[in-house]
């Protein structure tokens, strides 16, 4: 989102859901992500600002129905706030740039890569495959896949 972008405006760019999850911190159903069960190589933006946040690299099978990523591509592009709705406290995760919802994050993660799950919403994201990267203006993501 740029500066200069209304509500409306990003209304009208990004799909209801898009918008209802990283505006008003809506959840998509589970197992329902196009990102869920999926495994090419690539980086994941933030679809309203285009800011990197995960690599396929980080990515795992969590089992749990969203994307699952054992870290962010750089811990400066996210940010943490404390949730209390639907009376749980969970940590959520927002872009640092468009502050967008984009999920939780959670410490049942795989040990061996630090124990965090950032349970992450397909809708919050835009994948860049790989071999885009240079071409979308992703350059200096593909050392990661080499």
């Amino acid at each position: 989102m740029s500066k200069s972008e209304s509500q409306e405006e990003l209304k009208q760019r990004l799909t209801a859901e898009e918008y209802a999850v990283t505006q008003n911190a809506a959840t998509e159903a589970a197992f329902t992500g196009k990102y869920d069960q999926f495994d090419e190589p690539g980086i994941y933006v933030d679809v309203v600002s285009g800011q990197p946040l995960f690599s396929s690299t980080d990515k795992y099978d969590a089992g749990c129905g969203w994307p699952s990523f054992t870290k962010p591509i750089d811990a400066a592009n996210v940010h943490e706030n404390t949730d209390h709705s639907f009376g749980m406290v969970r940590q959520e995760v927002r872009s640092t740039n468009a502050g967008s919802h984009l999920g939780h994050v959670f410490n049942d993660g795989p040990v061996e890569a630090g124990g965090l799950r950032y349970c992450i919403n397909s809708a919050a994201l835009k994948f860049i495959p790989a071999s885009e990267l240079e071409t979308q203006g992703y350059h200096d993501f593909e050392q990661l896949f080499k």
